[in-house]
């Protein structure tokens, strides 16, 4: 069955999975945030991403590298330096970062607005 024969929700949830596959990780839309405002080092790229690992940071860096939306260069000598760079597909990602970062900012004001419940307790319903 070709993807024109589907349901418009199956094409969606398809559609969903496909990208999911590439940016479905805690720390992939944040590497490529940060690296929006240029070149980095490994390094100066992990201070940029709180709380991610060097080990997180390395493997993240692999999976955007051959999906191709980083590039690496190794400078050689003493010491290695390796520069990481978006490249320009990655820049098709930018309309999905900012409805989320909009959704995200309208999440969390709702989220502030309600009264607090205490700890283990469900939030009403239609709240």
């Amino acid at each position: 069955m070709t993807s024109s024969e589907l349901p418009p929700c199956a094409v969606t949830m398809q559609a969903l999975r496909n990208a999911f596959l590439v940016v479905n990780s805690k720390w992939k839309l944040p590497i490529i945030v940060a690296l929006s405002s240029g070149t980095r080092h490994f390094r100066g790229l992990e201070r940029s991403v709180a709380g991610i690992s060097t080990k997180v940071l390395a493997k993240e860096l692999k999976e955007l590298e051959a999906h191709q939306f980083i590039a690496r260069t190794v400078h050689a000598g003493p010491p290695v330096v390796v520069d990481y760079h978006v490249l320009p597909y990655a820049r098709s990602l930018d309309p999905v970062i900012e409805v989320l970062k909009a959704w995200g900012i309208q999440h969390q004001q709702r989220l502030d607005a309600l009264p607090a419940a205490p700890i283990g307790e469900p939030v009403p319903a239609g709240a």
